[in-house]
C-alpha cells in the first residue's frame, strides 16, 4: 500500500495521534506526514503512506495555506486561545473593537509580506541544544531564539467576513513558507496594531499542490471498506520534478543504486529528477551530478 492521503485533521488531537489512527485504519505501520499541526488547529494534513513515505523531503518545503482568526487585546503564553494570559494591551476593551474599525489593515499587513525575520515561539517543537522548546516552556525556563527567515506570500483580510466586532476578532488569509508560525505572525500584527493579540483559529487550507477538497475525515476514513481507493498515486509527490525515462536495462542498474550518463540536458547541479522505466513507473528519484553528468539514484523505491 503506498500513496498520498489528505486528512482533515479536527482541533483537540496532535498529529503524532492522527498518525496512529491512520495506521490503525489502514492496518500498516508505514505511515508519516509532512507537515505538523498544533492540537488546537485543524485542516490539511498530507499523510504519506507506504514508500511514499520516503518522498517526504520533496513535499516537507511546499507552501502552506492557513484561515486564521486573530483576536486582539491580549497577548497568551503560547500565543494561542489554549494559553494563558501573558500580556496587556493597555486599552480597554470597549475601545478595541473602534480601533480595529480605523485600522489601515493594508498598510500593517504591507510590512510582513516577503521575506521577514521571525522569532520561534517558546511554545514550540523547535530544538534547541538538543531540547525541544515547548518542554522548557512548561517547566517555565525562557531561552534565547534567534530569528529566522521565512517568506509571507499572502496576507490579507478574509473575504467572507472582517469583523467579529464583540469579540474584537479579525479573519485572515495567509500563504507562507514552511516553518512559519502563525501565532507568532498573530502576535506580531497586534503589537503593530498596538493591542497585543493571540489566535483563537487557526486552519490549514492548502500544503503545496494539496488542499482541503482532496481531504476526507477521520471517521470517514475508519467507514471505508476500500481506503486504499482513497490513497493519491505517490507520482504526485515529485510530478513537479524533472524527469528520465530510462530503457529496461538502465531501469534494473538504477534499482541497483547505479548512476545513468545523460547528454543534451538542461538540468543544473544538484537538481532532483524523477527516474522512469519504460512503462513510466517511478523507481527513483535522483540526484544530477554535473561534474561526472549523471543522475545518480538517491532514493530508490522498490
Amino acid at each position: 500500500m503506498n500513496g498520498i492521503l489528505i486528512i482533515d485533521k479536527p482541533a483537540g488531537i496532535t498529529s503524532h495521534d492522527v498518525v496512529y489512527k491512520v495506521r490503525r485504519a489502514l492496518k500498516t505501520k508505514r505511515v508519516g506526514h509532512t507537515g505538523t499541526l498544533d492540537p488546537f488547529a485543524t485542516g490539511v494534513m498530507v499523510i504519506l503512506v507506504g514508500q511514499a513515505t520516503r518522498l517526504a523531503q520533496f513535499l516537507d518545503k511546499d507552501v502552506k495555506e492557513y484561515e486564521a482568526v486573530v483576536r486582539f487585546g491580549f497577548e497568551t503564553d503560547t500565543g494561542d486561545v489554549t494559553g494563558v494570559r501573558s500580556a496587556e494591551c493597555g486599552v480597554r476593551n470597549e475601545e478595541i473593537p473602534a480601533l480595529l474599525e480605523r485600522t489601515e489593515w493594508e498598510e500593517i499587513f504591507a510590512a510582513f509580506r516577503g521575506e521577514i525575520e521571525q522569532i520561534p515561539p517558546m511554545y514550540s517543537a523547535k530544538k534547541i541544544d538538543g531540547k525541544k522548546l515547548y518542554e522548557l516552556a512548561r517547566k517555565g525556563e525562557a531561552v534565547e531564539r534567534k530569528p529566522v527567515s521565512i517568506n509571507i506570500h499572502r496576507l490579507d483580510v478574509a473575504d467572507d467576513k472582517e469583523f467579529r466586532i464583540p469579540e474584537s476578532e479579525l479573519r485572515i488569509h495567509v500563504a507562507c513558507s514552511a516553518g512559519t508560525y502563525i501565532r507568532t505572525l498573530a502576535e506580531d500584527i497586534g503589537r503593530r496594531v498596538g493591542t497585543g493579540a493571540h489566535l483563537t483559529e487557526l486552519r490549514r487550507t492548502a500544503a503545496g499542490k494539496f488542499s482541503i477538497s482532496q481531504s476526507i475525515t477521520l471517521e470517514e476514513l475508519a467507514e471505508m471498506e476500500d481506503a486504499e481507493g482513497r490513497l493519491i498515486p505517490m507520482e504526485k509527490a515529485v510530478e513537479h520534478l524533472a524527469k528520465i525515462e530510462l530503457n529496461e536495462d538502465r531501469a534494473k542498474k538504477t534499482r541497483n543504486g547505479l548512476s545513468t550518463r545523460v547528454f543534451d540536458v538542461s538540468y543544473t547541479d544538484g537538481e532532483a529528477v524523477q527516474m522512469l522505466d519504460e512503462a513510466k513507473t517511478l523507481i527513483a528519484i535522483g540526484f544530477y551530478d554535473a561534474a561526472e553528468n549523471v543522475v545518480q539514484p538517491k532514493v530508490v523505491l522498490v
